[in-house]
Formats: C-alpha cells, sequence, structure tokens
C-alpha cells in the first residue's frame, strides 16, 4: 500500500492531500529514511512523523485497504510518542 493511503486509512492524518504534503515536506519517515507519498508500506514497517515539534513513532501492523474508525488504531502499534 503507498505510505499516503496508508496514513490515511489508518487515521494518523485524517486527508490523503495532507499525507501527501508531510511526505513531500519531508517530515515523514519510513525505516529511518525520508519517505515520498509513493512509497509502499508493508507489516513491520516503522514510519515516523513530525508533527511541529511534536514526533510519532510508529510500526506498522497490518495494511487493510479499508479499514473502519474503530479498527484503524489496530493498524499500527505507537512506538515513541513525544516532543
Amino acid at each position: 500500500m503507498r505510505l499516503d493511503k496508508y496514513l490515511k486509512v489508518s487515521r494518523i492524518i485524517k486527508r490523503r492531500t495532507v499525507a501527501n504534503e508531510a511526505a513531500d515536506g519531508g517530515r515523514v519517515m519510513l525505516n529511518g529514511k525520508p519517505a515520498k507519498p509513493s512509497a509502499q508500506v508493508k507489516p513491520g514497517d516503522v514510519i515516523e512523523i513530525r508533527f511541529g515539534e511534536h514526533t510519532m513513532k510508529a510500526r506498522i501492523e497490518n495494511c487493510d485497504e479499508k479499514a473502519q474508525k474503530a479498527e484503524a488504531a489496530m493498524m499500527y502499534t505507537v512506538l515513541e510518542n513525544g516532543k
């Protein structure tokens, strides 16, 4: 699954266009490397997203194409959530 789509489906970022802008702006890392919106993600990958001064690091658990709101939080495990 594409990174931008994963961020939207998992509801880490609410809109796909915002996910695209974050990745293009260099604020998203995939396995320790800057990621483009089109980067392919798979279970086990680690993503790190900077929201201003706040950084979130999470491990991808599954890549369901469609997830209900209640299931979205189970698509990843937060490893680090701080400043």
